[in-house]
This record gives C-alpha cells, sequence and structure tokens, in this order.
C-alpha cells in the first residue's frame, strides 16, 4: 500500500464521518490556539516588564529607603533613618563609580491654570532625573541643574497635562498653581505613557526641594544612581550600602537593588510563569487527543468488516496499523495547523487592541505545540490502530 493509497483511504473515512471528524478538529484546534494564547501573553509579559527596566536607562542602582528583608523573629532596634537629600549628595560626592544620581519623591495635588483644574502626580527630581530616565522634551527646557534647596520654582509638565489645562496653546511660560504655590512651566515631555508604575503623560515634574517642603517630608522616595559602566553595579552597590551606613549611625537600614538583578528577577518569575501557562493549555491537547482515541475506537467498530476486506485482500497487519495510524496522524496535524491560525490570530486581534503590549509566541510554544498535536495522534491512535490490524478477516467479514 503506497503513501498515496494511505492518504487516499484516510481523506474518504474522514468525508464519511464529517461530524466526527469535525469536533476531533476543533478539539485539537482549541488546544493548540490555548498554548499559543496563553505563551503568547506570558511572553509579552516578559517583554513588557524587562523593556519599561530598560527604558529606566542603563548600569543602575535603585536606592530605597528601609531595609526589605524576612527574618524569623520581630526586628530589635531604631527607626530607620529618612533617605534625605544629605545623603544624596553625600552619594554624588563620596561614591565616585557614580556618574548621576537622581532622587525622586511623589505626591499628590490638584494642578489649577484659569478655570481648569486636575488631580495629579507631582514628582520631585533634580536635573540628573531627564538623563538617568531618558526623557525627551517636545519643547522648553528642563529643570536646571544646581542646589535643589535653592532651585527655582519652575515645573515640567507632560503631554496630556499640557493638552488639558493648557488646550490650544504652548504652557511654556505660563504659571500652573498646585496647591497653593504657583510654578512657572519651562518645558514639556515628549508623550511617554506609563513607565514602571509612573504615568509621564499626567505628571507634574518640579525641583525636589520645592517638593519636599510642599508635602512637608524629608525622606525621598528613591534614588537611582547611574553606575559607570555594567562591571562597576556591584563595586557601587557596595560603596552606597558603605556611604549610608556611615551616615546612619551604622544601621544598614536601606535597600540596593541593581537593575540587571531585577530584570533577571522579574524574567525569571515571568518565564515560569510562561511555561505554567503552557503546561495548562496542554491539558486541552491531551483532552483532544482522549477525543481522537475515541474516534478512532468508533471508527474501527463501525469499519470492521472493511478491514476484513482489506486483509482478505492481502493488507498486512502492519498495514493496516499504518493506516489508522496515519489517518489518527492527519487528524491531530490539521488540528494542530488550524489551532496555530487561531492562536495567531487571536494574537493580532491583541495587539492591535494593545499596542504597547508586545505580545508574541515564543518559537518554542509554536512548535511545541505542533509537535504535541502531532503526537497525540499518534499515541492515543495506537490502540485503535492495533485493535484494527489484530481482526481476523473471516471474523471481521462475517459481522454486521
Amino acid at each position: 500500500m503506497r503513501g498515496g493509497d494511505l492518504l487516499a483511504f484516510a481523506a474518504g473515512a474522514f468525508r464519511g464521518h464529517k461530524l466526527r471528524t469535525s469536533l476531533s478538529l476543533l478539539g485539537v484546534a482549541i488546544g493548540v490556539a490555548a498554548v499559543i494564547l496563553l505563551t503568547s501573553l506570558g511572553e509579552g509579559a516578559r517583554r513588557y516588564v524587562t523593556g519599561e527596566f530598560a527604558l529606566l536607562g542603563s548600569n543602575l542602582v535603585i536606592v530605597l529607603p528601609g531595609k526589605s528583608e524576612t527574618t524569623g523573629v520581630v526586628p530589635v532596634g531604631g527607626v530607620p533613618h529618612d533617605l534625605t537629600l544629605e545623603d544624596v549628595e553625600a552619594l554624588r560626592r563620596r561614591v565616585s563609580l557614580l556618574v548621576s544620581v537622581a532622587p525622586l519623591s511623589v505626591g499628590g495635588l490638584t494642578a489649577r491654570f484659569g478655570e481648569r483644574s486636575r488631580d495629579l502626580t507631582i514628582a520631585g527630581v533634580t536635573s540628573e532625573w531627564k538623563d538617568v530616565r531618558r526623557l525627551a522634551l517636545r519643547e522648553g527646557a528642563f529643570i536646571p541643574p544646581g542646589d535643589p534647596d535653592r532651585a527655582p520654582r519652575v515645573c515640567v509638565v507632560g503631554a496630556k497635562v499640557a493638552s488639558e489645562l493648557f488646550p490650544g496653546r504652548s504652557p511654556v511660560g505660563e504659571l500652573l498653581r498646585l496647591g497653593e504655590e504657583r510654578f512657572r512651566v519651562t518645558g514639556v515631555l515628549v508623550p511617554r505613557g506609563v513607565s514602571v508604575g509612573l504615568d509621564l503623560d499626567e505628571v507634574v515634574l518640579v525641583p525636589i526641594g520645592h517638593h519636599l517642603r510642599m508635602f512637608d517630608r524629608r525622606s525621598v522616595f528613591r534614588v537611582l544612581c547611574e553606575a559607570r559602566t555594567s562591571e562597576d553595579l556591584e563595586a557601587a552597590k557596595a560603596g552606597i550600602l558603605a556611604v549610608l551606613k556611615d551616615r546612619h549611625d551604622g544601621e544598614e537600614d536601606v535597600t540596593v537593588l541593581t537593575q540587571d538583578a531585577v530584570m533577571k528577577t522579574f524574567g525569571k518569575v515571568l518565564g515560569i510563569l510562561t511555561a505554567a501557562l503552557a503546561g495548562i493549555a496542554a491539558v486541552s491537547l491531551t483532552v483532544a487527543g482522549v477525543g481522537i482515541m475515541n474516534v478512532m475506537l468508533v471508527s474501527v467498530s463501525e469499519r470492521t468488516r472493511e478491514v476484513g476486506l482489506l486483509k482478505a485482500l492481502g493488507a498486512s497487519g502492519g498495514q493496516v496499523l499504518r493506516l489508522f495510524l496515519v489517518e489518527a496522524a492527519l487528524l491531530s496535524s490539521a488540528g494542530g495547523a488550524l489551532g496555530l491560525l487561531a492562536g495567531w490570530a487571536g494574537t493580532l486581534a491583541i495587539r492591535a487592541l494593545y499596542p504597547d503590549f508586545p505580545v508574541a509566541p515564543p518559537a518554542w510554544a509554536v512548535a511545541a505545540a505542533l509537535a504535541v498535536s502531532v503526537s497525540v495522534g499518534l499515541v492515543f491512535g495506537v490502540l485503535p490502530a492495533r485493535r484494527a490490524a489484530r481482526l481476523d478477516p473471516v471474523v471481521a467479514l462475517a459481522r454486521r
């Protein structure tokens, strides 16, 4: 029996049982599509998170007030010290491996211009923040360098803030009221969207010295430090910890993270999540395989006389076995191809709805889904195929 004969025989069987064939195809297609879509979402989440951290800049060391660790007992000791602008200045002077030290303070206030007002996020920054966060200006100038405590009362607004509070006009040079204080607008940011939890289109940046006084604070929210090279990250981290421990009475009461470590951690977590989603979706393929096995078992029962005739005409048990295996493999392969197309269509639909979310199926998931779909057909087709191959031609022809 040649290959063409096997394919023609399988096609005839499919045409004779259209409903069962369609349901089996649908089962496999749903399983493959689920694998493609779920792994696409997991891979998209991984790319999005790592991309957001990459936008922060390069060679970053992030300093947060308070020690982030878990122990088995209640910690004993004094209250953690504030992370102050004096600490920031000490890092600039004493840690030579740092190119930039950019503190950040965050709060919320109502911004007003004329009759228009909006509740906005107000961020206190310094001139280094522009380079560290890779910000670009649509117009105007950024917050000028200098002593944060003597900075002029100026601000930079996000693109959406500019369009909503200053429609049809340039905000540069205008006075914007933030709470009870007025700030002169010196620049407008290029649209950027949400970046690491902060919507840069709906933010107002002010000098951090003014920000801390407006909100009656001493401690900054966090400090972004940029090392000279990636090789200097660990040494810069050690230097930061040493300086702050010296200034905080010997207490190591800050958390220092390197950008690479954070990205690797997120990458591992999201990689595991993607694999878990693929495993969950693979359950659908297993269920589809059971469906294929049932279809093939029923097919063997209904085609007993047909199998008996083939064997009476000289077909060997091995040829009958190959016949039913080819049928099962074709069924699962066609379902896998349909599922792949459906998965890609779903991925494109998600990408169209959420263009900023880099959803895309990983290559290993596509290959694995197709390989598993074909394997499912072969594995679950073995039992029906063996049953058909073992039929006695005389007994099979005698059945009605």
